[in-house]
């Protein structure tokens, strides 16, 4: 992969814009997309190789961006270790059986790399469809999120069996997340060989947690995570809701990569992290469904505050919303693209 500029800024060296890709940029915002998913199921879609490969194109062909990231879920892994999973309309991913007691934990499988072999094969195809054009980012589920799916059995908004949990059977806890985390070890490895160029860690319910909980629950698994990844010439981007308040706890794992959510000024950040440690982010994806004259004003106005800053990856402070117009995010993107330092 030669001169990359999404490379070069996850390494923190001198480019001559911020590179730009969007996280959930191959999605429901899309028509195409709809086209896809309308005729498969969304597990089907993510283990069935070529159709993986399409999806994560999708941004590529049409949007022109900077890095490719994997069609995947971030409960795979979940899945892999005998959760029973399934996604409803409307509803979310569910787990049938829950992750509630000794038992339960005991039963988790942590040898899955056999289960998750689909996505090495989708990373085949799809590194061969884009052949050395940009980067394709590989990525994983942070432990505690994943966890607060398995125990929760789904989604939640206030996450308080995940809570008692790791409050009132914290030995408990911290074995399934040990599973866990194992398994993203080897799933995370197992995408590097098979070809990816980057891979982000999401942990996307951090912000759920304390200073303190975060710390034992959530940060020492990602540090663990991070320290064991084959990440010769591969950066590591590591993502929280919460990375405003948390971001200094990120960077003691040693990610290449912090990716910011939108609650923060991105320079302030970026000033109080140790000399090697890019940002990624942070502009509000709310933004994207204003006039385009405020999509510009707002990215040139980050851009203008990050002047002069090598390790800088234009993103969102998480993920587009499905409603967002798409040409909306194509100008975005284009303003980015006409951007120089």
């Amino acid at each position: 992969m030669q001169n990359s500029l999404f490379l070069s800024a996850a390494f923190s060296e001198k480019t001559e814009r911020p590179p730009v890709w969007m996280m959930r940029q191959a999605g429901r915002f899309m028509p195409e997309y709809w086209e896809i998913k309308n005729k498969y199921s969304f597990l089907e879609m993510c283990k069935t190789p070529e159709i993986a490969a399409d999806v994560t194109m999708l941004p590529v062909d049409l949007l022109g961006i900077d890095a490719a990231i994997l069609f995947s879920d971030i409960l795979v892994t979940a899945e892999a270790m005998g959760g029973e999973l399934s996604f409803t309309q409307g509803v979310g991913p569910r787990f049938a059986n829950p992750v509630r007691n000794q038992s339960h934990v005991d039963a988790l499988l942590t040898d899955v790399d056999d289960r998750l072999q689909y996505v090495a094969d989708a990373i085949k195809v799809i590194q061969q469809r884009l052949n050395g054009s940009i980067p394709l980012i590989g990525f994983a589920g942070a432990p505690f999120t994943v966890m607060s799916y398995l125990v929760e059995g789904g989604s939640s908004k206030d996450f308080k069996l995940t809570k008692l949990l790791i409050h009132n059977h914290p030995e408990l806890a911290h074995q399934l997340l040990a599973k866990i985390a194992k398994v993203t070890i080897d799933y995370l490895n197992l995408q590097i060989a098979a070809g990816v160029n980057a891979v982000q860690l999401f942990d996307s319910w951090a912000l759920a947690l304390s200073w303190d909980d975060y710390t034992e629950f959530s940060h020492n698994y990602n540090k663990e995570i991070i320290s064991k990844l084959n990440r010769k010439d591969i950066p590591v981007i590591s993502f929280c809701k919460g990375s405003s308040v948390f971001a200094p706890l990120m960077a003691d794992a040693q990610p290449d990569v912090i990716s910011v959510d939108w609650n923060a000024d991105l320079l302030d950040i970026k000033k109080k992290l140790p000399a090697g440690i890019a940002v990624q982010g942070n502009l509000d994806p709310h933004i994207l469904y204003a006039d385009k004259k405020v999509i510009k004003e707002r990215i040139h106005r980050l851009f203008e505050r990050m002047r002069g800053e090598n390790g800088f990856i234009f993103n969102l402070g998480h993920g587009i919303m499905p409603d967002i117009p798409f040409d909306n995010v194509k100008y975005a993107i284009e303003v980015v693209k006409e951007y120089r330092y």
